[in-house]
């Protein structure tokens, strides 16, 4: 399914987010600063085969979706207009929800390394990886964590089958990854984050309001995304309680958008040592669980 070209964001918001909120000289300066051959064949894995569901779609309105660099460069000054209230409070959401103390993360679908950098940031001793299927997000990541002088690691990997050892991390992290894959896509990767946890692990998912998408149906005609309305129609609960996932709950946050978690349990025909457990510590961080609704009409 192709991305319509009426939508209210290819018609209205991508010419103003192009024409007048965004500096275009300072893109085209950072786009031609970088030698994009030569970044994205370092950080290429050959053995990566993209998925169909990927490499045919175009995401956000951009043509190809994320697999040329105007897409990368153009990202984060898009991204600053599109998540209300302001991009840094959304993604600040998420990690003041983690319930664990990470000795080493994950975060999914990394794309330009935004939630990343804070994740870094905010478990400063942890090791930190990024991954994402487009090379050129992830070479816009490391210019970022370079600039901001913060150790992570990324790679491009496909999260349905990162690769990665199982019970090798801590926490495993996806920010606005699953509106963009069809339904089982994002099935198959809460089950790999499962078996990459450690006992006592969390996943932790930042994306859109399920709940409200369904209530307000225009939302999903804004952008015309390809998957947003069968994602509207799923539930992330769901998808990690199936994945057998234990104390499994999605808060609303900031009306627009959703936090879910859930924690890996001791199952009972489980042999975990203590050294490959994690520490989860239940202090109920800070967090308004109605920040953002609107007033009662």
């Amino acid at each position: 399914m192709s991305v319509r070209q009426d939508t209210i964001f290819k018609q209205f918001l991508a010419p103003l987010v192009e024409n007048i909120l965004i500096d275009r000289e300072a893109l085209k300066q950072f786009q031609q600063s970088i030698n994009w051959e030569k970044e994205t064949t370092r950080i290429t894995n050959p053995r990566l085969t993209y998925p169909d569901y990927y490499q045919s779609q175009d995401f956000h309105g951009i043509k190809g979706g994320y697999l040329n660099p105007e897409a990368a460069v153009y990202y984060d000054s898009i991204t600053q207009y599109v998540l209300p209230p302001s991009e840094p409070i959304v993604r600040q959401g998420l990690i003041e929800r983690i319930r664990v103390k990470p000795r080493k993360i994950l975060d999914l679908g990394c794309g330009t390394g935004s939630t990343t950098l804070l994740l870094k940031q905010a478990f400063p001793s942890a090791e930190v990886i990024g991954v994402d299927l487009s090379p050129y997000l992830l070479v816009v990541a490391e210019v970022k964590a370079k600039k901001a002088e913060l150790d992570i690691k990324f790679k491009q990997a496909n999260a349905e089958t990162t690769g990665f050892d199982e019970a090798s991390f801590d926490l495993v992290s996806a920010s606005f990854l699953f509106h963009e894959t069809p339904p089982e896509i994002a099935q198959t990767i809460v089950k790999e984050s499962f078996r990459l946890l450690r006992v006592g692990g969390e996943m932790i998912v930042l994306d859109a309001n399920q709940h409200t998408l369904r209530q307000t149906e225009w939302l999903t005609e804004i952008f015309e995304e390809p998957y947003t309305k069968a994602y509207a129609a799923a539930s992330v609960d769901a998808w990690m309680t199936k994945a057998e996932f234990a104390k499994v709950q999605t808060d609303q946050w900031w009306w627009v958008h959703q936090i879910s978690q859930g924690i890996k349990p001791i199952l009972n025909n489980t042999s975990t040592s203590v050294n490959s457990q994690t520490q989860v510590s239940y202090n109920n961080p800070t967090f308004d669980h109605s920040a953002g609704l609107p007033a009662p009409a």
